[in-house]
Order: C-alpha cells, then structure tokens, then sequence
C-alpha cells in the first residue's frame, strides 16, 4: 500500500477532515461526495483515505490527549489545518502500522508547506518526532481508579456522554457499546426480493468481485466488502439490493403490513423502511413516502426508481405540520423521527462531538411534537411504528410511556414478528431495544403500537 501513497492522498484526506471537524458537515457525506469526486484512484488509495479520515475522527479525543503531552501549544490553540494534520499523522503513528513512522512524519512535513505553512513546518517535525521516539511518554487513565476518564480517553468520547449513558446502562454494557464502535465496519444491504432471490443476489456480487458474508438476523440481508465503489456495481444499478442496516430492516418485519394496506412513512429518506414495505405489499397497497425538503424526497424517489416499485410515492411534507387529508386515512404509519443517533456512531463517529444534552432534550420534545400529528393519520385498529436509531432511552421508551399517557394507543407484543435470537421479556410487551456490542447490529428502537378503537 505504501508505494501508492503519497501527498496527493494525504492532502485528500486532509481537505475532508477539515471539512469534517472544523465545519461541522456530517463525515459519511463529505466522505462519500470526495470520493466520488476521486474515481479513478485506485482501489487501495481510496481504502486509504477512508481508513484514516474514518479512523482520525472515530478516536479524535484519543488522538488530542496523545498530542497535547508532546505538544507545549494545545490541540485547541493551535492553526486548523495543523492541528488536524498532527491528527491525521498521529492516526496513522499509532493505528495504521502498514504506514512507515517516517513517511507519515515526513509527508506530514510536505503537506505543511504545500499548504502554505512552512513557518509551521518544524513545529510539526519536532512533535511528531518526539512521539516517535518517546511512546512510553503516553499514560493513559486507569479504568479502574478514572472509569469515566479511562472511557473517555479510550473510546473518544466526550465525558458527559459517557456519564448520560452509564446512568441508563450498566458499565459492561456502555464499554461494549463503544468497543464495538470500532469494529470493522462492513456495508449492510438488504436484497430486493421483487427483483432477485437472496442465493442470486450472493453470486451476483461475488462475480462483481464483492465479498459477501450472511446477515445475523434476516434471510434477505448481507454483509458486504472488498468493493471498490458500491454505485458501480451491477446488481446496486440493476436495483437488486438496497443498502440498509439489519437493526432498520426489522421495522418492515414488525410492522406486519398486510396486502392492500394504505401506509404513510413521515420521516422516510432516504427511503429504506418505505421501500422494504413497498416490497413486502407485493404490488398491492401503496406507501405514500414523505419527508421534510426537497432533497430528501429526492433521495427517496432516486430508490424507487432503481428499485423498480410502482406502489410508492414520495411526497414533500414536513411531520411537524398537521395534514388534515391524511387524517385516519392510514393501516399503518411509520415514524421513523429524528433522534441523536446515539446508536450509530461507530458509522458516524462525528455524532460523537456535534452531540449535546442541550440538543437530546430538543430533540425528545420533537418526537413528541411529531408523534402528537402523526398518531392522527392511524385508522381505529391500524399499527404505528416509532423507532429511532439511539440507544438513549429519553428518546425510546420513555418517549413511549409518554405517548401512551396522552393517546389511545397500546403496545402490542412483536414476540412472533422478530427472530427467536431477539425475543425476550420486552418483544412481548411490544418494543425492542437493540445495542451495538450486545447485538450484531447498530443500536436501534422499535415499539409496535396499535390505536384503540
């Protein structure tokens, strides 16, 4: 890999991570928009800069506590695009050991200048030598003396997250939430049954040169990698597959939609749960999918048409707003709302640091605000579906007590709807509750409510 790497890619990698960290723009995007920018690199140049933007900003607070012992300027004072090339070059120091310690220095070094701070240079140099040549300077907090430093420090994440979490959850439980944000991160897809069986689909992408590996839940998912770029493949342009994680898949199995059904999906992009239910309705029914702008609905629209269903419509409607047409108009709903996605950071590690208690308690009353519209739509007897993708129980069941106290909804038991390896005292009372380390899955919540007639 070494003999392909060179400035050029760092400087890739560079340009991303400032767009990342220093102006708040979610990395999965910027990621995928350069990228595909990139085309024509080869295959192990892209896997390169994927790894080390991916990786800086999944251990960015590890990565400043190793900085600021060497470094007598702290990570926080120091110029943008320096302090964000000593984390890149630390990543690759420390976490990438395909990558020789001097042409990580010295292509640091290069960079610096290129980018208009030679002045700069040497202060680089001279910190990422010292690292070199002094690991042992490196003390990390003890777990036992500092648990919440220790996971702080360990797993990247901020102290007052590690403290919300370990006061709904057990500390083994909050450690393996996290280690398991840092497990290699294959892409889950799920196979369109209306275009292709699962068995073909498999060889499908293993003629395209993919790596495939079985679901952990579903008959109808994979695991994919070794691709190079996924938009290129011939069974994602034939619509055979969609990609969606296993945890989301399971809102269309729980919902349980029956043929003719009428479904509104109020959060849908960028459609997944829509589609799938779609399928699952078999040309029958329709799902009127809908989302709050323009581009989002687009993204929606882009699916169906590569998926090629005809029983799907998309829609530009804001949740938050009442549409008096709808109301008790729907067999089933589907909300799917805005959480703090506590659930997914080790595909989004950025949620990490633009994440704040402030915002977690907006966003509780936003479900809520959206629910108190939505729960209109549902017919007598008709199924809601709220799920999340956090780990957060402010936003998850206590969201649900809520609105069981104000609506006249009752849970209804999913236990014969989810995969044996899921059922447990919860599935019966009618919500499921998945975590990252615990689960072979992003952290996710479903609950299957239905409306009283």
């Amino acid at each position: 890999m070494t003999k392909t790497i060179n400035s050029n890619t760092r400087e890739i990698a560079l340009g991303i991570l400032m767009e990342i960290v220093e102006k708040n723009n979610f990395s999965h995007q910027v990621l995928n928009r350069t990228l595909g920018q990139y085309q024509a690199l080869e295959k192990q140049d892209r896997a390169f800069i994927t790894r080390l933007c991916e990786g800086t900003i999944e251990r960015l607070i590890t990565l400043d506590f190793i900085i600021n012992i060497y470094s007598n300027v702290k990570v926080n004072k120091m110029k943008p695009l320096i302090r964000n090339l000593l984390r890149m070059s630390v990543y690759q120091l420390r976490y990438m050991n395909q990558v020789p310690d001097s042409a990580a220095c010295n292509e640091a070094v290069k960079l610096a200048k290129k980018k208009g701070f030679a002045s700069l240079s040497g202060f680089v140099n001279g910190v990422l030598r010292n690292i070199i040549r002094n690991p042992e300077k490196v003390i990390f907090p003890e777990e036992a003396k500092e648990p919440v430093k220790f996971l702080s420090v360990n797993y990247s994440v901020p102290e007052w997250m590690v403290n919300h979490l370990l006061s709904q959850y057990e500390y083994s439980v909050v450690k393996a939430m996290f280690d398991s944000s840092f497990e290699d991160k294959k892409t889950s897809i799920r196979c369109n049954l209306n275009q292709i069986e699962p068995k073909d689909l498999k060889v499908s992408l293993e003629k395209s040169g993919v790596k495939v590996e079985e679901g952990t839940f579903l008959p109808f998912a994979f695991q994919i990698s070794e691709y190079n770029f996924l938009e290129q493949l011939e069974p994602f342009l034939q619509g055979q597959f969609l990609v969606q994680d296993e945890s989301s898949m399971l809102v269309g199995v729980i919902a349980g939609v029956k043929q003719g059904d009428y479904v509104i999906d109020v959060c849908a992009a960028p459609g997944g749960k829509a589609l799938h239910i779609a399928e699952l309705l078999q040309g029958s029914g329709h799902v009127d999918s809908r989302d709050v702008s323009d581009r989002k609905v687009a993204l929606i629209h882009d699916n169906i048409k590569r998926l090629k269903l005809n029983n799907i419509t998309t829609k530009v409607q804001d949740a938050m707003k009442l549409e008096e047409e709808s109301i008790g108009k729907a067999d089933l709903v589907i909300a799917d709302l805005p959480c703090s996605g506590l659930g997914i950071i080790g595909k989004k590690p950025d949620i990490k640091y633009n994440m704040t208690k402030e915002k977690i308690t907006q966003l509780v009353q936003v479900q809520r605000d959206i629910l108190n519209n939505v729960q209109n739509y549902v017919k007598p007897d008709g199924i809601l579906i709220f799920s999340t993708c956090t780990v957060n129980k402010e936003e998850n069941i206590e969201n649900v007590r809520w609105f069981l106290e104000h609506f006249h909804f009752q849970l209804e038991s999913i236990e014969d709807m989810v995969p044996e390896a899921l059922r447990n005292k919860t599935t019966k009372e009618g919500y499921l509750q998945l975590i990252p380390g615990i689960h072979d899955s992003d952290g996710f919540f479903i609950a299957r409510l239905k409306k009283c007639k």
